[in-house]
């Protein structure tokens, strides 16, 4: 399968290439791409490869074309690539939210894709691991209202933030991606503040959910947070279930559901960490409880590598399913 790499020397972009070569997709033709590192090097199966200019990517004529070079990039270069018959796997927020395109989490909702889609988004970080959680105890008992808050990872904002938090614990002055220092702090502020007081991450989470889980019924609240961690995402979520729930069919479901792993030993002290999360592909869920203060209503704690699962994985198991289905060519 010829497959064009878009982003291809971005952290999320070589954790693709990682990906894809640790699963073992079919690529017989590699073509990394880029807007602004054309001609640096990347490695992929033990062979050294050029990156190209975006043209000439396009021109290639691909079976399928990973993004992760940014919404920008997004919108001007993905419908080139759909024009010339390569199917999009974009991990931008530029289609996420477009009404004629499918927001994706192969072990959720994989079967919304078709072959006539061209584009297919993957979804934000933060929403990935979210639903890969609730959407088993969402099939069993609906859900009326999650509260979110998000304690996540530098390296969601990129490589200049994770050089930041290492300068900053080395001792080493350097430009700031974030408004204040990461290292020793949490700063309640992930993307850009909007007019109505949330940031666009808190308001991705809220607008993902609802379409993947194919719910506008839910409501989501959702509060984000920096810290200082280089790997991986964690969440606190209040679920709000529409029917009576027992602790120990949660943990039965859980248990069972792909891409989930059920570390819930508090006795034990085992819960879902960063730090054990890291490098990996599933999803940790831990800390359940049920919230006393109101009826119906769960508290868990759920982990995962935002770079794997939350970016690069998610956008490989898309392909994936997608030739399982035959929607590109073995």
């Amino acid at each position: 399968m010829r497959l064009a790499l878009v982003g291809a020397t971005g952290m999320v972009g070589r954790k693709m290439l990682q990906v894809l070569e640790e699963r073992k997709f079919p690529v017989t033709d590699l073509i990394p791409a880029a807007r602004t590192s054309v001609g640096e090097k990347v490695t992929f199966k033990g062979r050294d490869y050029t990156v190209v200019d975006m043209q000439t990517a396009v021109d290639s004529l691909a079976d399928v074309a990973l993004f992760s070079a940014g919404g920008g990039a997004a919108l001007e270069w993905a419908p080139k690539f759909t024009a010339k018959g390569t199917k999009v796997i974009d991990n931008s927020s530029a289609w996420r939210m477009d009404k004629d395109k499918k927001l994706v989490v192969p072990e959720v909702n994989g079967d919304v894709l078709s072959g006539g889609d061209m584009i297919i988004a993957n979804p934000n970080c933060s929403t990935i691991q979210l639903v890969v959680a609730l959407k088993p105890l969402y099939e069993r008992y609906g859900i009326k209202r999650l509260v979110i808050s998000t304690y996540q990872s530098v390296s969601g904002t990129g490589k200049a933030a994770v050089e930041q938090l290492d300068n900053e614990r080395a001792g080493i002055e350097s430009e700031k991606v974030y408004p204040y220092i990461i290292d020793k702090n949490c700063i309640p502020h992930c993307d850009v503040f909007l007019d109505n007081g949330y940031t666009k991450e808190e308001m991705k989470l809220m607008h993902e959910t609802r379409k993947i889980m194919g719910d506008e019924k839910i409501a989501v609240t959702a509060t984000a947070v920096r810290v200082p961690v280089d790997g991986g995402h964690s969440e606190s979520v209040n679920v709000e279930f529409r029917k009576e729930f027992h602790m120990q069919e949660v943990r039965e479901i859980l248990s069972k559901a792909a891409g989930v792993t059920l570390v819930d030993d508090v006795k034990n002290i085992k819960y879902p960490m960063p730090l054990y999360g890291k490098d990996t592909d599933d999803v940790y869920v831990g800390r359940l409880r049920r919230d006393e203060s109101q009826v119906n209503t769960l508290n868990m704690w759920i982990v995962s590598d935002n770079l794997r699962k939350g970016a690069a994985t998610n956008a490989v198991q898309i392909a994936e399913y997608m030739l399982r289905q035959g929607f590109l060519p073995a």
